[in-house]
């Protein structure tokens, strides 16, 4: 046993739980603690702008590689209200971050003292618990259950409110006995395993649904193993996406109102069957359950024993853990595949990539207008970046274009925020990425309004030089609520061009498109370049990463793009509105052909 403070405690739980980086802005009230963290040096810090900052980055660290948990720091009061957009994030998307928080002395917290609120109370329905610790000797095992229950079930966010004299109090503590917790995963039964293989046996166009579970639970090989041994195609949400490559002969595209491909939704409105691994049927995937589960049978697979059935009643739940059910199923479908009690779906596979090749359900991305169109620009993106490349983006037009044009081929290679979806949030979520694995090729994506929202977080880029990609496409418009208004008949309170004044002569910004943000990045001590033409485009990522190189600090490629392009989305999954040509005879499909290969 030692005798030590209670910050010293929190300190050391921390790092035999595996924490060695945190994200925060240093306060009055949290000082007792980064006392201690500057006196241990083992948890590396990154000083953001911003506290939401700060709980973005956390989040954006714990996406980027699995068993990670992102740390994110702040004062009390409003440092902690700050934080509640991270925690919320955090909690919608089922990923583990640890909010630590500075609190008023114990004796003020009831005299309406300086910068003293109830943080536990306004967090708890944004995490998984939210505690503010009145007892010294309890810190370290406060501490001890919040990574418990981040870690144990569905993963969430956790924060603890730390006051100042708590922290300050020394307590009894032996750190070299300290073990964490078991982690609790619910795991699937063999009986459950073989009803839901019985099940699919008897499907005659089955489909797979892999969600953001199967991510979180690091088990995507595994349900490429398990799609390729039954032979049957997948349906990535896209929170899912990159479970399985998107040139995977059993890739059969993404389904949605939004975020989907046109024979994604095909594949799924032919199906007769549907196995949901890992996944919510969030709404922007299914629309309505009317529509989306007409004509089939569903199993559902979640940790969360109260997701099943939320959004509408599967015909089988099966409560597991996505990797304790994935290992029972490949184990158990190569039984039957060497007993040769398996279908064969080959026919219902071909069926399904047809689609995938055919020029009918490609949309057209072969544009050569200028101002440019956006479906260019991730065409340039498709042919500017491999494989490896890492996307990180949050909401808006540019996130929703991005998703039907791009191609993921690894899993945590598209970093998205999906539920809460907060504007600002791709810029310290792109930087918590890098921090996790600096040798990581991050390319964020904007539109400008996003980009906007948290722009002093590139700051945090350039002071401890953290270098990636940030494509801007810019239309000076609020995009996606710009394009909902159309069945308001209006196009109100959206525009964010203006004339401005500091612009030279025939400039983008004294062309009615306002801010320059070439200047705003460059006084953030970032680098950042402009295009018009697609032609532009291949040079300026060739010229940001030489920059990268050279000044290890994020570059921006801004993209100025047409007012106004409407994006294909709709109501249902069967009544998609296509406002562009689709892609007969454009330069797009050889390419999109060639990834069947």
């Amino acid at each position: 046993m030692a005798k030590m403070k209670a910050a010293m405690a929190a300190v050391l739980v921390m790092e035999k739980e595996g924490i060695t980086q945190a994200f925060g802005v240093p306060g009055a009230a949290i000082n007792p603690l980064y006392a201690q963290l500057r006196e241990r040096q083992t948890i590396g810090h990154v000083l953001a702008r911003h506290v939401e900052g700060a709980s973005h980055m956390a989040e954006g660290y714990t996406r980027a590689r699995a068993g990670n948990i992102g740390v994110c720091i702040g004062t009390s009061g409003p440092a902690g209200t700050d934080m509640i957009t991270g925690l919320y994030s955090a909690q919608a998307d089922s990923i583990p971050i640890l909010c630590i928080t500075g609190q008023a002395p114990r004796a003020r917290l009831h005299k309406e003292d300086f910068q003293a609120v109830d943080i536990a109370s306004i967090a708890k329905p944004v995490t998984k618990w939210a505690t503010t610790v009145l007892e010294p000797a309890q810190v370290p095992r406060v501490f001890q259950q919040a990574f418990h229950l981040m870690r144990s079930g569905r993963p969430g966010p956790v924060l603890i409110d730390l006051p100042f004299d708590v922290m300050q109090t020394e307590i009894e503590f032996d750190i070299d006995t300290y073990e964490p917790m078991a982690v609790y995963k619910p795991t699937a039964s063999r009986k459950q395993i073989e009803k839901a293989l019985e099940m699919l046996n008897a499907a005659e166009r089955p489909l797979i649904v892999s969600g953001g579970g199967v991510i979180n639970a690091d088990a995507s090989a595994l349900l490429q193993q398990f799609a390729e041994i039954v032979g049957i195609p997948v349906i990535p949400t896209l929170m899912g996406w990159g479970t399985i490559p998107d040139n995977h002969p059993l890739m059969a595209g993404m389904c949605g109102l939004q975020t989907s491909h046109r024979y994604g939704n095909a594949n799924l409105l032919a199906s007769d069957f549907v196995l949901g691994i890992g996944n919510r049927w969030a709404n922007r995937h299914t629309g309505s359950p009317e529509v989306y589960c007409k004509g089939r049978k569903f199993i559902h697979v979640d940790i969360e024993p109260t997701q099943i059935g939320r959004v509408f009643a599967p015909d089988y739940g099966i409560v597991s853990d996505a990797k304790a059910a994935l290992q029972q199923f490949v184990a158990l479908a190569q039984e039957w595949k060497l007993a040769g009690k398996l279908r064969d779906w080959s026919g219902w596979v071909a069926e399904c990539q047809a689609r995938k090749a055919s020029t009918e359900f490609l949309r057209k991305t072969n544009f050569n207008t200028v101002p440019m169109k956006p479906q260019r620009v991730y065409q340039c993106m498709n042919n500017a970046f491999d494989a490896d490349t890492t996307y990180v983006s949050t909401i808006g037009l540019s996130q929703i274009a991005g998703a039907q044009f791009l191609h993921v081929y690894k899993p945590r290679h598209w970093i998205n925020c999906g539920q809460a979806g907060p504007l600002g949030w791709t810029i310290p979520a792109a930087l918590g990425v890098c921090v996790a694995d600096p040798t990581r090729k991050v390319v964020a994506l904007s539109g400008d309004y996003d980009f906007q929202f948290m722009i002093e977080e590139l700051a945090v880029g350039a002071q401890f030089h953290i270098p990636y990609i940030h494509m801007v496409v810019n239309n000076s418009y609020l995009g996606l609520i710009r394009q909902s208004q159309r069945g308001f008949s209006m196009d109100y309170c959206v525009q964010l061009g203006f004339d401005n004044i500091n612009s030279n002569e025939g400039d983008v910004t004294a062309n009615g498109y306002g801010v320059d943000h070439i200047k705003v990045v460059e006084g953030l001590g970032c680098k950042a370049i402009r295009v018009h033409k697609q032609e532009e485009i291949a040079p300026a990522i060739s010229q940001a990463r030489a920059w990268m190189d050279e000044f290890r600090v994020p570059v921006v490629i801004e993209v100025i793009l047409e007012r106004v392009t409407n994006i294909a989305m709709g109501t249902e999954i069967d009544n998609v509105v296509e406002f562009e040509e689709l892609a007969q005879g454009a330069a797009d499909v050889p390419t999109a052909l060639a990834m069947l290969d």
